[in-house]
Protein backbone atom coordinates (compact mmCIF):
# COMPACT_ATOMS: atom_id res chain seq x y z
CA UNK A 1 0.00 0.00 0.00
CA UNK A 2 2.92 2.49 0.22
CA UNK A 3 3.40 2.20 -3.10
CA UNK A 4 0.36 3.70 -4.17
CA UNK A 5 0.63 6.32 -1.97
CA UNK A 6 3.57 7.45 -3.15
CA UNK A 7 2.16 7.13 -6.62
CA UNK A 8 -0.94 9.22 -5.69
CA UNK A 9 1.27 11.79 -4.50
CA UNK A 10 3.44 12.15 -7.24
CA UNK A 11 0.42 12.60 -9.85
CA UNK A 12 -1.41 14.50 -7.56
CA UNK A 13 0.98 17.62 -6.55
CA UNK A 14 -0.39 20.30 -8.07
CA UNK A 15 2.83 22.93 -6.74
CA UNK A 16 4.89 24.17 -10.02
CA UNK A 17 8.83 23.73 -10.19
CA UNK A 18 10.50 26.64 -9.21
CA UNK A 19 7.83 29.10 -9.56
CA UNK A 20 6.89 28.22 -13.19
CA UNK A 21 3.29 27.68 -14.28
CA UNK A 22 2.80 23.77 -14.37
CA UNK A 23 1.24 24.56 -17.75
CA UNK A 24 3.97 26.21 -19.24
CA UNK A 25 6.14 24.32 -21.81
CA UNK A 26 9.70 24.74 -20.98
CA UNK A 27 11.57 21.38 -21.49
CA UNK A 28 13.18 19.58 -24.45
CA UNK A 29 12.80 15.92 -24.47
CA UNK A 30 16.34 15.14 -24.20
CA UNK A 31 16.10 17.17 -20.37
CA UNK A 32 12.61 15.78 -19.35
CA UNK A 33 13.87 12.35 -20.01
CA UNK A 34 16.64 12.87 -17.75
CA UNK A 35 14.17 14.34 -14.97
CA UNK A 36 11.71 11.65 -15.14
CA UNK A 37 14.69 9.05 -15.03
CA UNK A 38 13.52 6.90 -18.74
CA UNK A 39 14.77 7.09 -22.29
CA UNK A 40 13.44 9.88 -24.74
CA UNK A 41 12.11 7.12 -26.26
CA UNK A 42 10.12 5.92 -23.64
CA UNK A 43 8.41 10.12 -23.68
CA UNK A 44 7.67 9.54 -27.37
CA UNK A 45 5.58 6.18 -26.45
CA UNK A 46 3.71 7.97 -24.28
CA UNK A 47 2.80 10.25 -26.12
CA UNK A 48 2.64 8.33 -29.32
CA UNK A 49 -0.73 6.30 -27.42
CA UNK A 50 -1.86 9.25 -25.71
CA UNK A 51 -0.97 9.51 -22.41
CA UNK A 52 1.34 12.66 -22.83
CA UNK A 53 0.30 15.94 -25.03
CA UNK A 54 3.24 18.01 -24.84
CA UNK A 55 3.21 21.08 -26.75
CA UNK A 56 5.66 21.97 -30.00
CA UNK A 57 7.81 24.73 -30.22
CA UNK A 58 7.50 26.54 -34.28
CA UNK A 59 10.17 24.46 -35.25
CA UNK A 60 7.82 21.34 -34.26
CA UNK A 61 10.11 20.26 -31.13
CA UNK A 62 8.67 19.01 -27.96
CA UNK A 63 8.46 20.89 -25.17
CA UNK A 64 7.51 19.66 -22.04
CA UNK A 65 5.51 20.99 -18.83
CA UNK A 66 6.33 20.64 -15.05
CA UNK A 67 2.55 18.90 -15.30
CA UNK A 68 4.02 16.88 -18.25
CA UNK A 69 7.00 15.97 -16.36
CA UNK A 70 4.89 14.83 -13.29
CA UNK A 71 2.20 13.05 -15.57
CA UNK A 72 5.06 11.39 -16.93
CA UNK A 73 6.46 10.01 -13.29
CA UNK A 74 3.37 9.27 -12.12
CA UNK A 75 3.60 6.48 -15.15
CA UNK A 76 6.77 5.45 -14.37
CA UNK A 77 6.23 4.64 -10.94
CA UNK A 78 2.63 3.29 -11.81
CA UNK A 79 5.03 1.22 -14.02
CA UNK A 80 7.75 0.20 -11.93
CA UNK A 81 6.49 0.18 -8.16
CA UNK A 82 3.03 -1.50 -8.88
CA UNK A 83 3.73 -3.47 -12.20
CA UNK A 84 1.08 -1.56 -14.24
CA UNK A 85 1.32 -2.39 -17.96
CA UNK A 86 0.75 0.50 -20.37
CA UNK A 87 -3.08 -0.82 -21.56
CA UNK A 88 -3.59 -0.18 -17.52
CA UNK A 89 -1.90 2.90 -17.51
CA UNK A 90 -4.39 3.96 -20.04
CA UNK A 91 -7.37 2.58 -18.21
CA UNK A 92 -6.07 4.25 -14.75
CA UNK A 93 -5.86 7.49 -16.53
CA UNK A 94 -9.38 7.62 -18.15
CA UNK A 95 -11.04 6.38 -14.93
CA UNK A 96 -9.44 9.42 -13.26
CA UNK A 97 -10.84 11.44 -15.81
CA UNK A 98 -13.86 10.19 -15.49
CA UNK A 99 -13.81 10.77 -12.07
CA UNK A 100 -13.05 14.50 -11.73
CA UNK A 101 -15.36 15.24 -14.68
CA UNK A 102 -17.61 13.52 -12.33
CA UNK A 103 -16.60 15.44 -9.14
CA UNK A 104 -17.06 18.44 -11.41
CA UNK A 105 -20.79 18.23 -11.67
CA UNK A 106 -21.26 17.16 -8.78
CA UNK A 107 -20.36 20.39 -7.09
CA UNK A 108 -22.12 22.18 -9.76
CA UNK A 109 -25.22 20.50 -8.90
CA UNK A 110 -24.56 21.04 -5.25
CA UNK A 111 -23.99 24.98 -5.78
CA UNK A 112 -27.41 24.79 -7.61
CA UNK A 113 -29.00 23.16 -4.64
CA UNK A 114 -27.60 25.02 -2.58
CA UNK A 115 -28.42 28.57 -3.94
CA UNK A 116 -32.10 27.64 -3.93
Amino acid sequence: MMEQTVVTEVWSRGSSMDGVNDDEPCYVISVASRMVGVHAQTLRTYERIGLLTPKRSRGNIRMFSPADISRARWIKSLMEDLGINLAGVEVLMRMQARMVELERQVRRLEERLGSR
